[in-house]
């Protein structure tokens, strides 16, 4: 499938709303912008009405379809992909995640950071999350994350807990950086797809979380919505030292993926979603993570924009439901519902 197919490719048209959305209002493409389009036969059609989008813009694009080009799951980013992004403004990921496929899309993004290019990063993208938090009001998810990056940036701590089982502290640490990532996608930080959600690498997490929503990466595919069988785990001093759930492959397959390396059962991100268009958990991660509440990831803590000093070749996200939140002694949370 080249440019000419997917550019000719039929799509459901209710796939556009979504679409142009991502291509004018979170990554603001100009005509005069040359954009690498980089997808796979999983995720074709949804491509390819982005692609409409750029076409309607007249901005010049390439589109590279990864089993037409690699064998996968991939070791490697292919060459020809990250060389065209050497001489793009703008970058879109709209790919299904396979195993052991993190460290290509790690050297794609230090492609996007050394070139502070606008990057669109849609892992797991689906046609629902395009009829729903593809069609988000990112303008006002803009503004209530700057709320919560505000109040965030100020606090020492912040507590959450669920009627579920989850309590847990994150003391923030002052030298490392809160980062907004709404679905305004800027050259300071590339940003997923849908967005809405401001992060940190904390200082210290101690409690227990019980996620009953999801788990990232391809485990998410493989395992989809928790409710049923949530997975609990313990964190000490940000490491990971307990898992449990009646779901025993989960349980070992969980423990297995944060004991890849030495900091994979590290908490390296924390963080708060704000996407209010949002009403529930779907089983993709992608855009669950961006659901009003905590979620937490175990790994690779993007030290390049929170100004983390550590790296792990691994990264998974963990998310609960129905959370109430403090920052410091202020509640800006009550059973999901943000009270600012």
């Amino acid at each position: 499938m080249k440019n000419g197919k997917l550019s000719a490719m039929a799509f459901d048209p209710e796939l556009t709303p979504g679409a142009r959305n991502a291509v004018t209002v979170c990554l603001r493409i100009q005509p005069s912008e040359k954009v690498t389009v980089i997808t796979d036969q999983a995720c074709s059609e949804i491509a390819a009405s982005i692609v409409h989008e750029l076409d309607v813009l007249g901005a010049p694009y390439r589109v590279f379809v990864l089993e037409e080009i690699a064998k996968r799951p991939m070791a490697d980013m292919p060459q020809p992909i990250l060389d065209d992004m050497e001489s793009s403004d703008v970058s879109i990921y709209a790919v299904r995640a396979q195993m052991n496929e993190l460290r290509t899309r790690m050297q794609m993004t230090d492609v996007v950071n050394r070139r502070k290019m606008r990057h669109a990063h849609m892992v797991n993208i689906e046609k629902r999350i395009m009829l729903e938090g593809m069609r988000a009001d990112f303008i006002k998810v803009d503004e209530l994350s700057k709320k919560v990056w505000e109040i965030a940036s100020a606090a020492h701590t912040v507590r959450a807990k669920t009627a579920a089982g989850t309590d847990v502290t994150a003391t923030l640490n002052s030298n490392y950086k809160w980062i907004k990532t709404s679905g305004i996608i800027s050259v300071n930080k590339w940003g997923n797809l849908p967005g809405g959600e401001v992060f940190t690498t904390p200082g210290e997490v101690n409690g227990a979380f019980v996620i009953d929503g999801v788990v990232g990466d391809y485990l998410c595919a493989k395992y989809g919505d928790l409710r049923g069988n949530p997975l609990t785990i313990r964190v000490e001093q940000s490491r990971v030292v307990e898992a449990h759930s009646s779901n025993q492959e989960l349980q070992e397959e969980f423990w297995k993926y944060t004991h890849t390396d030495e900091n994979s059962d590290r908490v390296g991100e924390f963080a708060i979603g704000t996407n209010i268009g949002l009403s529930g958990v779907i089983g993709n991660i992608l855009q669950d993570e961006k659901l009003p509440g905590v979620h937490m990831a175990f790994g690779n803590p993007y030290g390049a924009h929170t100004g983390a000093d550590w790296w792990s070749g691994t990264h998974i996200d963990v998310v609960g439901r129905d959370f109430d939140i403090w920052a410091d002694d202020r509640q800006i949370m009550s059973s999901g519902k943000f009270l600012i």
